[in-house]
């Protein structure tokens, strides 16, 4: 694939592209939180499925930008996700599994993760008012320690039960929902140093609205999609204040499936 941003232009192999670049400005101190999504030209990351929801559209999804997610796993400490993602998951329902994948392609993953002094896979994070999902017992098995995260008015008997199911249950915050930068100040006293947010619109619109998110990574395939309902890559109310990136990199890979092209970007918070 070609590099367009920063010039000159040069050509640079997919695998270990993201990998092999620092994810932390240098010296940067404290937790650095980043996501990633991948959307079409009309700006949809999720289009009605067969099932009623919502879902990554098969017309997007693609090994090569999937490669890309799995190297930005790899740097992760925890992944935050939701608890729609864990009810899914128990239901054998999930639209994938949460990184760093066990497949052959990924070995080299894994391999640096040992290497750097890391677990096998990232720790998960939820934050979550309601309390009201299972702890999937895959995680666990995987050495994954799973933190729940709530306000002070939660469900007491829901919290029981998670932690009775091996989470681990934070009451932070003052009201029944957390803020994103609550969230941030209890993961960097857990001692994390990364966080992944995988996750959909509303939790990161939580992020956002208190511009917690340092780096966003977003994979633009040329195709034009449409459907209603659908997703973009922020979902709720007008932020208060906007929240403003710069372009870090850009990558024009053109052996994406059928003949399209796409671009990855990376944009750092200003």
């Amino acid at each position: 694939m070609q590099r367009l941003y920063p010039l000159p232009a040069a050509s640079e192999a997919l695998q270990g592209c993201y990998l092999g670049k620092a994810l932390r400005p240098a010296g940067w101190q404290g937790l650095f939180c980043y996501a990633n999504y991948v959307t079409s030209l009309d700006g949809r990351i999720a289009a009605p499925a067969s099932d009623g929801g919502l879902r990554v559209p098969e017309t997007v999804a693609n090994r090569r930008d999937w490669r890309l997610f799995q190297e930005l796993a790899a740097h992760a400490d925890v992944l935050i996700t939701s608890g729609r993602y864990l009810r899914d998951l128990e239901e054998g329902s999930a639209q994938d599994v949460l990184p760093i994948g066990g497949e052959r392609e990924y070995a080299d993953l894994r391999l640096w993760r040992a290497q750097q002094g890391r677990p096998p896979q990232p720790d998960v994070a939820i934050m979550s008012a309601s309390l009201d999902f299972p702890v999937p017992r895959e995680l666990l098995d995987q050495g994954r320690r799973v933190q729940v995260f709530t306000g002070a008015r939660h469900d007491e008997a829901r919290a029981r039960r998670l932690r009775e199911q091996g989470a681990e249950v934070h009451a932070i915050g003052r009201g029944a929902a957390v803020s994103g930068s609550e969230l941030m100040r209890a993961l960097a006293d857990l001692a994390y140093h990364n966080a992944y947010c995988v996750t959909g619109p509303y939790v990161l619109h939580s992020l956002m609205a208190d511009g917690v998110v340092n780096s966003l990574f977003l994979t633009t395939v040329s195709r034009i999609i449409g459907g209603a309902p659908f997703s973009s890559i922020v979902e709720g109310p007008l932020l208060d204040k906007p929240v403003d990136y710069r372009l870090d990199w850009l990558y024009l890979d053109t052996q994406a499936p059928d003949g399209l092209v796409q671009l990855f970007a990376r944009y750092n918070q200003q």
